[in-house]
């Protein structure tokens, strides 16, 4: 797989990153372990080399990413995030210094690694100042315990404050052909200061697949029961934008998924989504959709028919919604 330079410190990483939370949470029926280690072992003999992970997503999720990637550590990078009280993200924001500390520590010790290779701010905590938050992260690199600095849907005024202290390397927040809000002030931002971005949920939690239809019925933990997003109607409303990137694949002999994929990394040569799935088949489609060519008219005749498209739903409901764009 082809390799893209996140800012300007020169972090190298696989086009396609792994999305690694839904191996352990938030998306129905866990994984077995090894299973779940299987898929990440695939994905790097697939080439990719960039691995997402979070203390939030529960202390499983970043053991069993070290316990798949120790043999071959050093091939690949390794991102994992702090900034919640006691790693819970239902229990509310902690970006205090002392707690991105011992984030760090923990995560050192379950990742089974010496360096944090990058080192998110989940969210941004608005009781802390940005300031302080990256002075600590620089703090932690010139330690050696962490190599780069990122966020996560922070607005343009935080990624300022944090990149004037200690330079940033990548934003991760959504971004897809269905949500297209980061084009607006996000993204110049970032050309302009030189940070890469590493959009999550490239595929809409799975929706512009084709696999999710109205009659789709979600397991009780599944957290997409309580995005509006994803309600029946919306779901039936929206199928119109899966019907056209089913077409366009078609004509390129790939899937969907492939076609919203190509469509991402054709944005900018800086951006690095992180689809992330728990099964083999899905992982090698998705890996393919890096390969994908789209030309000038294929975008073209996308973004026209998004723009006469109006997607229905809100991403997040409104109190996950409140912690975004700070």
């Amino acid at each position: 797989m082809k390799t893209r330079i996140l800012g300007t410190q020169g972090l190298e990483v696989s086009a396609l990153g792994l999305g690694c939370m839904g191996l352990s949470y938030a998306y129905g029926p866990l994984l077995d372990k090894q299973q779940a280690i299987k898929i990440i072992r695939e994905a790097y003999e697939q080439g990719i080399t960039f691995f997402d992970t979070a203390e939030a997503y529960g202390i499983a999720n970043e053991q069993l990413v070290g316990e798949a990637l120790k043999t071959f550590r050093k091939e690949v990078v390794i991102a994992t995030k702090f900034g919640f009280k006691d790693g819970d993200a239902t229990k509310g924001l902690d970006s205090r210094p002392e707690n991105i500390r011992a984030v760090a520590e923990e995560s050192l010790r379950r990742l089974n690694t010496d360096v944090i290779d990058l080192f998110y701010q989940h969210r941004v905590d608005p009781d802390v100042p940005m300031e302080d938050v990256a002075g600590t992260i620089k703090d932690l690199i010139q330690e050696g315990k962490v190599k780069y600095f990122g966020l996560s849907e922070a607005s343009v005024s935080s990624i300022k404050k944090a990149h004037a202290v200690q330079p940033v390397t990548a934003l991760q927040s959504e971004y897809s052909i269905w949500w297209r809000e980061p084009e607006l002030e996000i993204l110049p931002a970032l050309e302009e200061l030189g940070i890469g971005f590493v959009p999550f949920s490239p595929l809409g939690r799975g929706f512009l697949t084709g696999a999710i239809t109205e009659n789709t019925s979600f397991e009780s933990t599944d957290f997409r029961n309580n995005l509006p997003r994803f309600s029946e109607e919306n779901r039936k409303a929206n199928q119109k934008l899966v019907d056209l990137l089913a077409a366009i694949a078609s004509q390129k002999e790939a899937t969907p998924a492939q076609i919203a994929l190509g469509w991402l990394l054709a944005q900018k040569p800086w951006i690095a989504p992180i689809p992330g799935t728990t099964k083999s088949h899905r992982l090698t489609e998705n890996i393919s959709g890096a390969s994908i060519n789209l030309s000038t008219d294929d975008i073209k005749k996308i973004d026209d028919a998004f723009a006469q498209t109006t997607i229905q739903g809100d991403r997040y409901p409104a109190h996950l919604q409140k912690a975004v764009g700070k």
